[in-house]
């Protein structure tokens, strides 16, 4: 039978264990090269492969320099009502969301392969 003192030392435990983890996952660095290659394929079939507009409209630095950083991270991550932009929270962590938000801005995805994996 669980006592009550044995339960908080294994609650305790876990603490510590995920403590120990869950910042380390946290703090990592999004995967530029995975995020590079769904933001030309993914964000692309409806943007453009160049993502110089589509069905969705151009994504590079010049039609993005009235939107800040965290405006274009906020558009990825919720949606657009009323058109076919879809949230990306469900599948992003802000992390990536912030990460492809900074390098839409730069314009790194429209510089050749590889520009943006870092």
């Amino acid at each position: 039978m669980w006592n009550v003192m044995s339960f908080e030392k294994i609650i305790f435990g876990l603490a510590l264990i995920l403590g120990n983890v869950l910042p380390a996952q946290v703090l990592a660095e999004p995967d530029g090269s995975a995020l590079t290659n769904m933001v030309l394929q993914d964000c692309g079939s409806c943007h453009g492969m160049t993502l110089k507009g589509g069905l969705g409209p151009a994504l590079l630095p010049e039609n993005l320099e009235a939107l800040s950083v965290e405006a274009v991270a906020a558009i990825i991550r919720d949606g657009v009502g009323g058109t076919a932009m879809p949230p990306w929270k469900d599948l992003l962590s802000d992390e990536e969301v912030l990460w492809i938000s900074r390098h839409l801005k730069s314009g790194t995805f429209v510089q050749g392969p590889g520009a943006a994996e870092n």
